[in-house]
C-alpha cells in the first residue's frame, strides 16, 4: 500500500468517528426539540452536515485509491447512514490498515511472496 492510499484511508478513519458521534448527537437534539424547549437541532444539523461531506469525500478518495470492490464501497457508505455505523467503520478501516502494514512487511522482509 502506497503513502496516498493509507493516508486516504487514514482521513477517512479519522472523520467516521466524529461524524457517528454527531448524527447520535443530531437525533438527541432533535428528540429534545420535540419535547423541550432546548433547539440544538439547527447547529447540530450543520456539524453533522459538515462531517458527513467530509466523510462522502474521504470515502470516494479511498475508493478510487484501494480500488476496493463495489460491495466494500458500498458497505462504507451504508455505515456512514447508520446511526452507529461509523464506529463499526472505524474499526473495520483500522483492522485492514494494520493488516496492510503486516503484509507490507511480510513482503519486504521477503517472508511472505504476495
Amino acid at each position: 500500500m502506497d503513502i496516498k492510499t493509507a493516508s486516504s484511508l487514514h482521513r477517512l478513519r479519522l472523520v467516521s468517528a466524529p461524524e457517528a458521534v454527531s448524527f447520535l448527537l443530531l437525533l438527541v437534539c432533535s428528540v429534545l426539540k420535540r419535547t423541550t424547549e432546548f433547539n440544538a437541532v439547527p447547529v447540530m444539523g450543520a456539524v453533522h452536515g459538515i462531517l458527513f461531506v467530509l466523510y462522502v469525500l474521504f470515502w470516494l478518495d479511498a475508493w478510487n485509491r484501494t480500488k476496493w470492490s463495489f460491495g466494500t464501497a458500498a458497505l462504507y457508505f451504508v455505515l456512514s447512514v447508520l446511526p452507529l455505523g461509523g464506529f463499526y467503520a472505524e474499526r473495520k478501516l483500522k483492522r485492514e490498515a494494520e493488516d496492510a502494514v503486516i503484509a507490507s512487511r511480510a513482503r519486504r522482509e521477503g517472508t511472505v511472496n504476495a
